[in-house]
């Protein structure tokens, strides 16, 4: 459970593929669908189907497998054969054993569980079952989840104790899919069994799989189905097992294209015998594989080891760091050799062709790989010292080797085998293939299993933290000791306007205050928007965070989560008494403390006020109006009469792209030598080249840091309780080739009744030098407060230009600031909020919103029409939207963005009587016209040498329209 790197396992049957690893995590996929949502996540290792166990005598809660609970087994085992994965756990005396695999005929899994009871007394338990459902290819999914989540509806079938699940499509090039889920046992069940498709009544809010409110005491399944927003499937069977007794549970999820099909399936496999026949025929085909690749149960172990790497990107089998840190290419840099950069690269360095049997034993493991659904780039680079027969010999050497195998027609295709010349490429690009490749091999440093077995070595020894079980960490904050005085609890605040129960407005209107428990969350999250015209972040009311430089969905610094249910808490503080042990969070997520939480979102900024054990906590999160930076300022209040050394951590998980997936490989973390900040930066990703983002603490000289989220969460970590929580020093590892995360702790020590402030700040820059001046510029309370009084100068004086009083007091409130505070900062600014993360213009949209701000802010304005208008083609149709800063975006032929145009400028013009804008000089975009039968096409247009007034754009935009 605690190995280095998750253990992967492979079950296939070419259509069906089962990903498992030892701690029970993976992915169910078909063709090139996904049925269960999945990310690649090496450190948590925490996305897959799932199985819990409860004991309704005692309430103890546990998995089959050790995901997703966490909880430790008096025995666990896991055994991988080919066809065929194993794990044996014994918890309170129950012997679970599960055997999974996935049927050659059909396309079905199957998790047969084993529950015998070796105890003195009957048991009375509930199995329940767990998936999260995608229907969708793997990017969709990850890419906007919410909006793929729309089109699964979901059907219960109790009488055949199953559950259906379909996508609707809307397009006839999509791929219709349905799935269905089964579970049966071999003894009737001592109740009714029940069922739910909705994740959020199963999780619960601000919750995890680790602990689903569906799994507390007394919890039920909901029942509901059909449309939800965000679909699973779980099914609950109640079974009673006396002393020395056994019962067979039988999990089943199988895919087709149709209802029908699924119901034929869920048919076949009500029995018994049909299901168990999937275990013998599963093991007889993996054998048959083998066979047909002339591997040995030895060489499937050796291919599954390697395909670790592949799957789960981290550092064991890539390049050496000295070279990663010497790319300054991006993802483009690989079309010159027709290869993607979208699939996993396998670089294969080859100086001597003529090891015949090491080439080979990579194509049988391309082509193992490829039966069971792990598509991979096998590129075989050739360094002949220039002699091109060495190419040609190495050619007709993986063409004789795939015949073997049947993929020999993989040759130089998406997926297959690739060979390259390594003299003819020049230096710099050498190194990218080898930077953007999840494994390096070279044929001059032993066999697989030698190279195997070095790296592993190399990679086990350095990170002892990384080692540690989620599980083992001793995270008091569960159920914190009040060893120093009972903090008074926040009392819900009163004479709010308009208070909904959880929360209303300030009386003033200029906050809206909100009391949450971790029992009594906001049913969604309630997000507060904090930016400028280059720099944002969006903050729940939980603490949840997401930040962007430049482009809110471009140039993520951390993550966008788009999850309502979890709320995803990637930007965390932590509180750490220093004598006991004991941490919590000055906000709700991601370590809740034991009373409540007053959140309150104001303009430009929010606070978060908490008081746990004798300490007060107020913390104000706010971006500055004219820098890419943001603040975090916590204030500490020793309420108790006993001096208390306490440390502060910050931490963040780096992006620095759109998707952690997709950037993570490329990131670099270092501590700036001049300022002692913790800097990343993101060479793959050329559109932001250079940028390098920062997290700084003022006294940062005291504080420990680290770069590297493995050794900061612990293997099978997660963020509620890190394994950096239970060490008085973070590891200070920070470099290239890490799970990249930035990290600082810094120690406070505060008197009986005393206050103190850490101040921490997270940015981006240009460039390295522009992030040191960034860092030296901002540092200081001064510097900090001095943010704070522009911030609130700015909104007061923008959102004060208009004021209205009305008898509605609903209406004087939003119209009063908060209508005005989304549309600019929100819609404008950011262009960003919780439910979609576009970082683009939409050249209808913002026009839109910019008529609202004729009054406040007419100076944005009039510059917002001049940008519209520079997006306007000659023709007079526009792109109807586009990505800053390059320009990339969609021209179609939606014919109401133009008529925006003229709209807009009429209406600015009309209020602020500024003619002069008429007659001001705008470029076209020079693009590729659509072709007949297209009704898009995103591309990145360049700037025309023809130029029109503003006034000459609005009647072109009339005319076209």
């Amino acid at each position: 459970m605690n190995d280095a790197l998750p253990d992967v396992h492979l079950l296939s049957n070419d259509d069906y593929h089962l990903m498992l690893t030892s701690v029970g995590a993976g992915y169910s996929r078909w063709k090139d669908l996904a049925i269960t949502r999945w990310r690649d996540d090496a450190t948590c290792n925490n996305w897959g189907s799932f199985c819990y166990i409860r004991d309704l005598a005692n309430g103890h809660v546990w998995s089959t497998t050790y995901q997703p609970t966490l909880q430790r087994a008096d025995v666990y085992e896991t055994v991988f054969s080919e066809g065929l994965a194993i794990i044996r756990r014994l918890d309170h005396g129950l012997w679970i054993e599960t055997e999974m695999a996935v049927s050659p005929f059909d396309d079905v899994e199957i998790r047969k569980i084993r529950i015998s009871n070796r105890s003195l007394s009957r048991r009375t338990i509930e199995v329940t079952s767990y998936a999260e459902i995608a229907l969708a290819s793997s990017a969709a999914d990850s890419a906007h989840p919410a909006f793929e989540k729309l089109f699964l509806e979901t059907e219960i079938l109790p009488a055949r104790q199953a559950i259906l699940c379909a996508r609707r499509v809307s397009n006839a090039k999509d791929q219709p899919a349905s799935m269905f889920h089964l579970l049966q046992a071999s003894k009737p069940a001592f109740r009714a069994m029940s069922y739910n498709t909705d994740r959020a009544d199963f999780i619960g809010r601000g919750r995890t799989a680790e602990r689903p409110q569906a799994m507390e005491p007394g919890a039920t399944l909901s029942g509901r189905s059909g449309s939800v927003l965000d679909a699973a499937v779980s099914i609950r069977y109640p079974i009673e097992l006396d002393p020395g007794e056994t019962v067979v549970v039988r999990w089943l999820c199988g895919v087709a294209q149709t209802r029908k099909a699924c119901l034929q399936g869920i048919e076949r496999y009500q029995g018994d015998a049909a299901s168990d026949q999937i275990l013998t025929d599963a093991t007889r085909r993996g054998q048959a594989t083998l066979h047909r690749l002339d591997a040995s149960e030895a060489d499937a172990l050796l291919y599954s080891e390697l395909a670790n790497s592949l799957i789960y990107a981290n550092a064991s089998m890539r390049a050496a760091p000295n070279i990663l840190a010497l790319n300054t290419q991006g993802q483009s840099g690989l079309w010159a050799y027709a290869i993607s950069g979208d699939l996993p690269i396998a670089l294969v360095q080859v100086k001597h062709p003529v090891h015949c049997e090491w080439v080979r034993e990579l194509v049988h493991a391309h082509a193992y790989w490829r039966g069971h659904g792990l598509k991979v780039d096998m590129l075989f680079l050739c360094q002949g010292g220039g002699h091109t027969t060495h190419l040609a010999e190495l050619r007709a050497l993986l063409l004789r080797s795939g015949k073997t195998c049947n993929t020999a027609e993989l040759m130089d295709q998406p997926g297959g085998l690739w060979t390259r010349e390594a003299d003819a490429m020049p230096p710099s690009d050498r190194v990218l293939l080898q930077a953007a490749s999840r494994i390096v091999l070279r044929d001059d440093e032993g066999s697989l299993l030698q190279q195997l077995a070095s790296r592993r070595a190399a990679v086990a020894s350095p990170r002892v933290a990384a080692a540690r079980l989620a599980g083992d960490v001793d995270n008091v904050a569960r159920a914190l000791r009040q060893e120093h005085v009972a903090s008074p609890p926040h009392a819900p605040a009163h004479d709010l306007l308009l208070d909904c129960g959880m929360g209303g407005f300030s009386p003033d209107g200029r906050e809206y205050v909100i009391t949450i428990t971790p029992g009594r969350m906001t049913p969604v999250p309630w997000i507060n928007v904090l930016a400028n015209p280059s720099f944002g972040s969006l903050i729940s009311e939980s603490g949840s965070a997401s930040t962007w430089s430049e482009n809110a969905q471009a140039y993520r610094l951390t993550p966008w989560s788009n999850d309502p249910v979890g709320d995803a808490n990637t930007e965390a503080y932590y509180i750490r008494d220093e004598d006991s042990g004991q941490f919590w969070s000055p906000t709700l997520l991601p370590t809740a403390g034991g009373t409540p939480y007053v959140t309150r979102h104001g303009f430009g900024s929010s606070v978060f006020e908490h008081s746990e054990n004798g300490i007060e906590s107020v913390l104000r999160v706010y971006v500055a109006i004219d820098a890419p930076i943001k603040f975090a300022v916590l204030k500490l209040h020793n309420l108790s009469a006993d001096t208390r050394r306490l440390s502060v951590t910050a931490y963040v998980e780096w992006v620095l792209g759109d998707e952690r997936a997709k950037t993570g490989m490329q990131l670099r973390t270092e501590i700036d030598a001049s300022t002692g900040a913790v800097f990343a930066r993101n060479p793959y990703n050329t559109d932001f080249a250079g940028r390098v983002a920062m997290l700084d603490v003022d006294g940062i000289a005291s504080a420990s840091v680290c770069g590297d989220r493995l050794t900061f969460l612990g293997r099978n970590g997660t963020l509620s309780h890190p394994a950096a929580m239970s060490q008085t020093l973070l590891s200070g590892i920070v470099g290239v080739a890490l799970d990249p995360c930035a990290a600082i702790r810094m120690p406070i020590t505060l008197a009986a009744g005393q206050t103190g402030e850490l101040i921490f700040r997270l940015g981006a820059a240009q460039d390295e030098a522009a992030a040191v001046s960034l860092v030296q510029r901002w540092r200081g309370p001064t510097a900090a407060q001095s943010a704070l009084d522009a911030l609130e100068q700015y909104w007061a004086q923008t959102l004060g230009a208009v004021q209205v009083q009305t008898p509605d007091r609903a209406l004087d409130v939003l119209t009063n600031g908060w209508l005005l505070y989304q549309i600019l900062a929100c819609r404008l600014w950011a262009r960003t909020a919780f439910y979609q993360s576009s970082g683009a213009f939409g050249f209808r949209d913002q026009l839109q919103d910019v008529m609202a701000l004729v009054h406040a802010t007419p100076g944005l304005v009039r510059a917002h029409l001049l940008r519209s208008a520079s997006r306007q083609f000659p023709e007079g149709d526009v792109q109807h939207w586009w990505h800053p800063p390059a320009g990339r975006g969609i021209r179609t032929r939606c014919s109401d963005d133009y008529l925006w145009l003229p709209l807009a400028t009429c209406r600015y013009v009309q209020v602020t009587g500024d003619t002069g804008v008429l007659s001001e000089t705008v470029s076209f975009l020079d693009g590729t016209a659509l072709k007949a039968d297209a009704v898009s096409d995103y591309a990145l247009p360049t700037t025309s040498r023809h130029t029109a007034s503003l006034y000459a754009h609005c009647v072109r935009a009339i005319e076209h329209g």
